[in-house]
């Protein structure tokens, strides 16, 4: 492949996202204009949710969802440890709890046998929700993580910013697309270059509750609403009703958001042929993320895991293959374990950190340009 690098993901701009942009920048609004509503009811379509709110990236929208959710000082909630911090971070935020449940060995989810445990472990009341993350694109079966959360009374956030356009069957054999709303309270979506939605920077929070929508939409934009606007105001009146944040998208953004969005579907299905070349080439000689009947991953990565996983990361670098690792537990870090989330028993995330790798995953990737990573990774076994 002579010296070109291939990075492990990237995003792919094509002519209609130039245009798209220009445009936008020649049009009267640069951010609060249509483009950002426009992306939000195409988005929301696409999933089949009621209702999306554009955020300027991924951690803001975790940050107003449990907010939205009413979390408060002291109360807890129980997440992954294989995940960017940010799904953690966001309960921090609000001065909420973390608690980590271990993962499947298989699909490297949260594990619902771990969390029933660690829940029933607790008195009742003890922890107030669940942070599932579709990890790698491969969706979590929400459908048993809402009852489990019905009968401890508690809500769900789906981190969904791996997998926009995966989706999984449920008990009636319907499929359900992640972050639609239909189990989970609030979904959240990343729209980071190496997502399969690129903006730049960006992000999207899903639900079907009215009523966490318009506290969503609030909190947003600074906590203000012009709702309450009557014959004795003029145009210009609005109330700041609680303290919210500035983490809107801008139309320049949506714009290409707009775009990219109607790329996914097929960025995804190219994401799966490359996926299955993977499992063909490394059948029975590496393992990699387990695939459920019934599920369909979206494949923001493909994960492997080998035991000698630091050589292989440098003999894939010195071949000009950027691989990458994800992800360092979230309770090994240095802020976590200074706060005492350390002790918990969490074998399984550290097993898989021991060995996992993240291999060259997205659209633009050709098949030679493949067929380099996998003759290359066979060569150094």
């Amino acid at each position: 492949m002579d010296k070109k690098v291939i990075p492990y993901g990237r995003q792919h701009i094509d002519q209609n996202d130039i245009d798209a942009v220009v445009e936008t920048l020649a049009a009267d609004f640069l951010t609060q204009g249509p483009k950002v509503v426009e992306f939000e009811n195409k988005f929301a379509n696409y999933l089949g949710a009621k209702y999306a709110v554009a955020v300027s990236n991924a951690t803001a929208g975790l940050h107003i969802a449990v907010m939205a959710l009413g979390l408060k000082p002291g109360e807890r909630v129980i997440t992954t440890p294989i995940t960017f911090a940010a799904s953690a971070n966001c309960i921090r935020y609000v001065g909420g709890e973390v608690w980590f449940a271990d993962i499947d060995p298989e699909t490297y989810l949260l594990s619902l046998e771990s969390t029933r445990k660690l829940i029933e472990s607790k008195p009742a009341g003890f922890f107030k929700g669940i942070i599932p993350v579709d990890f790698a694109g491969l969706p979590v079966n929400l459908e048993d993580f809402r009852e489990l959360a019905d009968k401890h009374n508690l809500w769900l956030i789906e981190d969904a910013c791996h997998a926009p356009g995966g989706y999984f069957t449920d008990s009636k054999d319907e499929k359900q697309m992640c972050g639609n709303g239909n189990f989970a309270d609030i979904g959240v979506f990343s729209f980071h270059p190496v997502k399969h939605i690129a903006c730049g920077e960006g992000g999207m929070v899903t639900t079907n509750s009215e009523k966490l929508y318009n506290n969503l939409s609030k909190l947003r934009t600074h906590g203000i609403t012009k709702e309450n606007m009557s014959e004795n105001h003029g145009g210009w009146y609005y109330e700041m009703q609680e303290l919210g944040y500035n983490y809107r998208l801008t139309d320049i953004q949506s714009a290409l958001g707009i775009t990219q969005l109607l790329k996914n579907s097929k960025g995804v299905s190219r994401r799966n042929e490359l996926a299955n070349n993977y499992k063909k080439a490394f059948k029975g000689k590496i393992k990699y993320q387990s695939l459920p009947n019934g599920m369909y991953n979206a494949h923001h990565l493909f994960v492997i895991e080998i035991e000698d996983r630091k050589a292989l990361y440098n003999y894939l670098r010195e071949n000009n293959i950027f691989a990458q690792i994800h992800y360092i537990p979230v309770h090994t870090l240095p802020y976590y374990k200074e706060i005492g989330y350390g002790s918990a028993d969490l074998s399984q995330a550290e097993n898989y950190y021991s060995k996992c790798i993240s291999l060259p995953m997205y659209p633009s990737l050709s098949d030679e340009e493949q067929e380099y990573v996998i003759d290359t990774t066979l060569s150094f076994l």
